[in-house]
């Protein structure tokens, strides 16, 4: 027999186009309507690639013709304008889709290790010592840090009536993370649906009240949680983090890919452990030099900024005082990200 169920578990096997995700998680089938052995499936879905949608009606008819006892397969697409990157990235210039908050920030990086959780975090202090109201949400879920660098996490989050999450504050901005929620040796194990509920709770159900940016920490790679975060939100610009080295380019430019198929404007690229300068103020490149502008030439965007590896730094982070705290007249990687923030708000002002 032929079921509403049936039909929906069978499109699970169907994958957004170039990416691992299914359909059904993703929250693009509408409808699944069955008359005698015919089949139709409506689908909701925002691009202006015309693959996109012609890859997922292949895809459906490919699953749903080989389920014995079906005869018709109508595909029924309702696709929309995705959000304009000329107006920044939202469906109208100057909104967000998350109320009270005028623009948002992803940081974004192709693999883990590259430092982009300290840049998120220092980049938000560096916005909010602008005189900006500033939020910075934590979607890394399986390897949240943001708590732990703003020297927060005995810290919980309360909720209201409503259920709603009342971010913490620290350092002059406002965060959520897993990190709050859950002891140091607590690991988050869920599947991909789940992760992203929590993801939409993050972005739609924490009282951010009127922000003027909000900085997404993303997690590494270009998966789940990456795309539901753009089809949840209007992202207005994304950073992609790397360290000079190929190995980490490489999977830069997947970063990069992703954001351009989705729409998602780009900022620029921030080459992070650029140098390490020793006392006699001598550069040593360790992870290579020059690697980040040479891609952002190649890639069409900004280099937006080169963090040096130091020391303090990373003492900070682990001792929940970023160095962004620090006077930028007397660090000078306190002044990397007072220039990484003007060079961001310059972007997504504009």
């Amino acid at each position: 027999m032929i079921t509403e169920e049936l039909i929906r578990e069978k499109l699970k096997e169907v994958n957004y186009p170039g990416f691992s995700r299914d359909i059904v998680s993703f929250g693009l089938v509408q409808e699944v309507q069955i008359h005698e052995s015919d089949v139709i499936v409506k689908i909701s879905i925002a691009t202006k690639d015309p693959n996109i949608p012609r890859g997922i009606h292949e895809g459906i008819e490919k699953v749903i013709s080989a389920v014995e006892g079906v005869g018709k397969v109508n595909v029924d697409f309702d696709i929309k304008d995705p959000p304009d990157p000329v107006t920044g990235g939202n469906p109208a210039a100057g909104q967000s889709s998350i109320p009270g908050v005028k623009k948002i920030i992803a940081v974004a990086s192709g693999k883990g290790g590259v430092g982009k959780s300290t840049v998120s975090t220092n980049l938000a202090i560096a916005l909010s010592k602008t005189g900006a109201k500033v939020g910075l949400c934590d979607c890394d879920l399986y390897g949240p840090s943001i708590a732990m660098m703003l020297g927060a996490e005995d810290e919980q989050p309360m909720a209201t009536e409503e259920n709603e999450i009342v971010p913490i504050e620290a350092h002059g901005i406002k965060a959520i993370s897993m990190g709050f929620l859950l002891s140091d040796d607590s690991p988050v194990i869920v599947r991909g649906p789940l992760a992203t509920r929590y993801t939409q709770q993050f972005l739609r159900q924490c009282l951010w009240g009127d922000l003027d940016y909000l900085v997404l920490d993303l997690p590494p790679g270009t998966g789940d949680i990456q795309l539901t975060i753009v089809q949840t939100v209007a992202v207005d610009a994304a950073l992609i983090v790397t360290t000079p080295q190929e190995v980490a380019l490489i999977d830069a430019r997947k970063g990069i890919g992703m954001f351009k198929k989705v729409n998602v404007p780009i900022a620029g690229i921030v080459e992070n452990m650029a140098w390490f300068e020793c006392d006699a103020g001598k550069k040593y490149f360790i992870f290579g030099e020059g690697g980040g502008a040479a891609e952002a030439e190649k890639q069409g965007v900004e280099l937006m900024g080169q963090i040096p590896l130091d020391p303090p730094t990373r003492q900070g982070a682990d001792q929940g005082t970023p160095i962004a705290t620090t006077d930028p007249e007397t660090n000078s990687v306190s002044a990397a990200f007072r220039d990484l923030a003007a060079k961001v708000i310059a972007s997504v002002e504009s």
